[in-house]
């Protein structure tokens, strides 16, 4: 079982998935929102950050790291502050200001992310510094972790036995609830989308920007969404590709994500149908059939792997997932895909899953838990899925009750498997990801909305598989005329790196300002759009 994928930009995708997903769950609890918030703010609003080359053998030369310092409790600025780590590439000429850039997750870590694929982003560098940030709690801004303890008291609730037995389950998921708040520290009650859009405010104020320029992905647009509504009058330039739902539950999220992963997973088979090699053959129909018995099969009966572990359907289920964010990935895909149902090699499919390991970038000393930059072999292992299950529960106010949940499980799991028999058991993990947690914030529900700010780009891409394209269309709405949406007819999650009119787009409203006409497209394949 699978608690919420992490979703963001496919530059590298640090993946989530069977027993290690649900196990690491984080707990959130309520973040402060910006209303409200006692005076005493200047000294971190006026602050200058000192840049320097990163360290790191791998660590592209040209890349420069920095930090900023926020406060841990925004309505008790006194009570301890928080160093976040920074990464930029400098204009190559003399720069108009920055633009701002967070890759998703949440959890993702967004030095990494752009230390790996900043050629993405050089056109940019004509007239900005090109900027990202860790998020705190995230990467080396003090990282949350929930202990070796909450993965063994939740590795009974993974697959089948955690669906027949939903009392023992939750039973588990209060406890781990429990360990991860004893191991995650202070940061945790702190953590949250209210929180880190605020921590954005104060990085625009340390760069120097009167306006917040800003380009998020996947969870990033919530947080780009989150900031809009906080600080309507620092927006500037803000662009939203692979808009997240800001009002959906968790359960009814899950749902979406699953029909959205079968939609490109038949998207997918119908591609691979036409190529000779496909090992499901040539009828797109019966291609989607044999997967469901290869996941039943190895559900029923799992192959060991070359570390002696255990591959189960869930678990090639997770590694589909993850290798269907990207077109690109494909063709590489299809002969994984290939070598397990014809010699029961794991490996290629298992790469989906332990790929997308961050580059070294070092940013200077600290340690864990004084609230100053951690070094990167300092980072736990689990600080992926601790902080993503720690943001998206800090963001959700719903707490259905251990009764509530148990009479709705049985017809949400055939709700589900209806969006997907593939992917449907493998998301009813949404459900309960935040079971034993305290309530979060219901401001980005009740308050993120008709936001009146300059124009805002929102990309939707209909082939998207984490985040669907409804999501852009509803968002668009819920903000009001100040968003302008572009329709990506593609594949994969988010535009900008899978479709060169996206690219384009994105970079010409980023660069000059200039939004293309609400509800114009990028065609599928086509690098001129609609």
């Amino acid at each position: 079982m699978l608690a919420k994928l992490s979703i963001g930009y496919p530059v590298r995708r640090c993946a989530v998935t069977g027993a290690v997903g649900l196990a690491l769950l984080g707990a959130g609890l309520p973040a402060t929102t910006a209303r409200g918030a006692e005076p005493g703010l200047s000294r971190f609003y006026r602050q200058k950050i000192s840049w320097a080359a990163c360290e790191g053998t791998d660590t592209p030369r040209d890349l420069q790291c920095g930090k900023v310092t926020v406060p841990l409790d925004y309505s008790r600025p006194g009570a301890g502050t928080l160093d976040l780590a920074l990464a930029r590439y400098r204009a190559t000429g003399r720069p108009k200001g920055s633009v701002l850039l967070n890759f998703g997750g949440p959890g993702g870590a967004g030095v990494g992310e752009l230390a790996a694929g900043g050629k993405d982003f050089m056109h940019l560098t004509n007239e900005y510094d090109v900027v990202t940030f860790d998020p705190r709690g995230v990467g080396r801004s003090s990282p949350v972790t929930c202990g070796e303890g909450s993965a063994r008291a939740l590795a009974a609730t993974d697959g089948e036995e955690g669906l027949r037995d939903p009392k023992a389950t939750l039973r588990q998921l209060r406890k781990a609830a429990a360990e991860c708040a004893e191991h995650a520290g202070r940061v945790l009650p702190h953590i949250g989308t209210v929180n880190v859009s605020r921590d954005m405010d104060v990085i625009r104020a340390a760069l120097g920007d009167r306006k917040l320029n800003y380009l998020g992905f996947s969870y990033g647009t919530r947080l780009g969404a989150v900031y809009a509504a906080q600080f309507p009058d620092k927006v500037g330039r803000l662009v939203l590709d692979g808009v997240d739902t800001l009002t959906e539950p968790l359960a009814e999220q899950g749902e979406a994500g699953a029909r959205g992963q079968q939609t490109a997973l038949e998207n997918f088979l119908d591609w691979c149908a036409k190529d000779i090699a496909c090992p499901f053959g040539q009828d797109p129909r019966s291609a989607r059939q044999q997967v469901v018995r290869l996941v039943d099969s190895l559900d029923k009966d799992p192959v060991p792997t070359a570390y002696g572990d255990l591959f189960t359907g869930q678990d090639l289920v997770g590694a589909v997932g993850q290798a269907l964010y990207s077109r690109q990935l494909w063709p590489l895909l299809e002969r994984t895909l290939a070598q397990l149902v014809e010699d029961g090699d794991t490996r290629g499919v298992e790469s989906f899953v332990s790929g997308g390991v961050a580059l070294p970038v070092r940013q200077g000393p600290g340690k864990k838990g004084d609230g100053g930059l951690v070094d990167e072999e300092d980072v736990p292992f689990d600080n992926l899925p601790a902080a993503l299950m720690a943001v998206n529960c800090a963001d959700d106010p719903d707490r259905p009750s251990a009764e509530q949940l148990t009479r709705d499980l049985g017809r949400l799991r055939t709700e589900y498997e209806q969006a997907s028999p593939v992917f449907g058991r493998y998301r009813l993990t949404q459900v309960l990801m935040c079971y034993g947690r305290p309530k979060g914030t219901d401001f980005i529900r009740d308050e993120v909305k008709d936001v009146d700010t300059a124009k805002m780009l929102l990309v939707g891409t209909r082939g998207d598989p984490a985040t669907p394209y409804r999501w852009t269309v509803e968002t668009a709405e819920r903000l009001g005329s100040s968003a302008v949406v572009l329709d990506n007819k593609g594949d994969g999650h988010t535009g900008y790196a899978s479709s060169k009119c996206v690219h384009r787009r994105i970079d010409s409203f980023l660069l000059d300002g200039s939004a293309p006409a609400n509800g114009s497209s990028c065609g599928a394949g086509d690098d001129d759009g609609g």
